[in-house]
């Protein structure tokens, strides 16, 4: 993808990042923090039969312009021009989603990561994995707790692929590491990312084809999910509330408040006519709980 075309300008202040732009571990921190928790990520345009499309110009117009967020095909091929356009060296990768699964589980692959290298090392960059979302770069080796400004990860060895962890559960008591992905080292070319979008926007089989969802991680620590109409609120240390939505006016409230989401009131009918459509609203999943 070129990043010939690219607004860098525009880019930045949609994320509200005013940080240094040096080709530093600091830089890349701040860049991660910032989109993390100003872009949503979400699934509207699926849920309307609409696959995302992953070309440099409709990923500006759509997140930077419309004010709309996306899945890991959007927000990752984004932060990757504009890291790229910031000078950073920056390599495509791919990994297999094994949420709730055994972690060696056949998945196929169809999430978009990043790798950057700095004089520091090789260290991941993901902005959309939802509601477990890294919101720190992580360095690339494995058995190493990292911090992030939400929760602890590591990474395990698998093979020659990594396994990507977070720390879940309340502080002071016996908490679980909860398997995310296996990152596979080698680079992809766009043309993967093409697959990979089509099949996950378009599968019978796919969460996003059916259901509802967004998530956005907030400067203070907590996140938000949401999930065909319940809205969940983890806020440190273990603090959660959830509730169910109750109306159509309570939808757009949420959408358009909590998680910043610009949207046409025609798009905002039909996605809740297609969750009626298909009898999800309301459906609840473990992940989003």
């Amino acid at each position: 993808m070129s990043d010939d075309n690219f607004d860098l300008e525009s880019w930045l202040s949609r994320i509200l990042y005013q940080g240094p732009r040096t080709h530093s571990l600091d830089t890349l921190r701040g860049i991660l923090f910032a989109q993390a928790t100003t872009v949503p990520f979400e699934n509207l345009d699926v849920l309307l039969g609409r696959p995302p499309k992953l070309d440099l110009a409709s990923l500006q117009q759509k997140i930077v312009v419309n004010g709309r967020g996306g899945y890991c095909f959007e927000h990752n091929s984004l932060l990757r021009a504009g890291l790229q356009a910031l000078g950073f060296q920056v390599t495509g990768l791919i990994a297999r989603v094994v949420r709730g699964m055994d972690p060696g589980a056949p998945a196929p692959a169809g999430h978009m990561a990043l790798r950057v290298d700095l004089p520091e090392g090789a260290f991941l960059a993901d902005t959309g994995f939802g509601n477990l979302t890294p919101t720190a770069p992580l360095a690339l080796r494995p058995d190493i707790e990292q911090t992030t400004p939400h929760e602890t990860m590591r990474l395990r060895a698998m093979g020659e692929e990594l396994l990507l962890e977070a720390k879940t559960g309340r502080p002071g008591e016996i908490q679980d590491w909860e398997h995310l992905y296996r990152l596979s080292p080698h680079p992809r070319l766009d043309m993967d990312y093409e697959v990979a979008n089509w099949f996950t926007a378009t599968h019978p089989k796919s969460p996003f084809v059916d259901n509802l969802i967004a998530a956005r991680a907030a400067p203070d620590g907590s996140r938000h999910s949401f999930f065909n109409g319940r809205l969940s609120v983890r806020r440190p240390p273990d603090h959660v509330e959830r509730r169910m939505l109750e109306n159509d006016a309570e939808y757009a409230a949420t959408l358009t408040g909590t998680f910043g989401l610009s949207l046409p009131s025609a798009d905002f009918s039909a996605l809740l006519d297609t969750l009626d459509r298909k009898i999800t609203r309301g459906a609840t999943n473990a992940f989003f709980a």
